[in-house]
């Protein structure tokens, strides 16, 4: 008897940027397992359509990315308790018809962050988060249940960042976008969430002026590797860790999930994705 050949994938719009297939195909390759990972483009209108039909085509599941992952919670059977707490999803499971969902972005940023930076003292100082979106309220949980004693939260649409700031409490303080330079340099931690930088979106038109040594500066994109804000960060002294991390680390337990197997990141991985 032949074994199946297992699919997953990830699911976003824009999509062609995905280092995920490379990743994840690095794992199958290591471990002997037959089966691939791919990238789909889909619009919000068609998400659940497409999700519903994945496992009929042999899918075990997907990740979520851009700009579906509030969608994705709100489509799933069933969340984890994360999830839900998150309000956002980044993996989903398919098993007996039914779509489980998971956010594994916390973790994944939060090892990404503490490799990047060895020594990060969450209680140093408030966290400025740019951004509201999915990747935005994995990060705030994490960054609160890890002790930082404040969130100084910045977002193009001011109403998204006070709908967030109420969700998660009083130590989650709202900036207009207008004065994010000034949340950037008050904070200790400054994290993008945003997709301003990436290939294909226009630039984070932030002040970075405040940026100084002492800073740890962590920008979610991996596409590229150097934006602009991870660059100046570094001219200045600040610790800057790239968004790469993020993408191994949280992708570790989605593998698990779907495969059957643990894969581990080092820096093989880390080159294969970037070959």
């Amino acid at each position: 008897m032949t074994s199946p050949y297992l699919l997953a994938g990830v699911v976003g719009r824009p999509i062609a940027h995905s280092r995920s297939p490379r990743l994840h195909r690095h794992w199958l390759s290591r471990h002997g397992i037959a089966g691939d990972y791919v990238a789909l483009e889909v619009g919000e209108d068609d998400l659940e359509e497409v999700l519903r039909a994945l496992p009929k085509a042999g899918f075990r599941g997907v990740n979520v990315t851009i700009p579906h992952k509030l969608a994705a919670l709100r489509l799933a059977d069933e969340a984890t308790e994360r999830a839900q707490r998150i309000g956002a999803a980044n993996l989903l499971v398919f098993r007996e018809g039914r779509i489980l969902a998971d956010n594994t972005d916390g973790e994944g940023f939060l090892n990404a962050l503490r490799r990047g930076a060895p020594g990060w003292d969450p209680a140093a100082g408030p966290a400025t988060v740019l951004g509201a979106g999915g990747a935005a309220r994995a990060v705030i949980v994490t960054l609160l249940d890890a002790g930082v004693p404040e969130i100084l939260l910045t977002n193009r649409t001011r109403e998204t960042a006070e709908a967030l700031a109420k969700e998660f409490g009083d130590r989650v303080r709202v900036h207009d976008w207008v004065q994010a330079g000034n949340a950037v340099e008050d904070g200790r931690t400054v994290v993008n969430t945003t997709s301003l930088g990436m290939v294909g979106k226009p630039e984070l038109r932030v002040p970075l002026d405040g940026l100084r040594e002492g800073h740890v500066v962590m920008d979610l994109i991996y596409a590229p590797l150097e934006t602009r804000l991870l660059r100046e960060a570094r001219e200045t002294g600040a610790v800057a860790v790239d968004g790469l991390g993020m993408l191994l680390h949280q992708a570790v337990p989605a593998f698990e999930r779907w495969f059957g197997v643990r894969p581990e990141v080092d820096e093989a991985l880390r080159a294969a994705v970037l070959a």
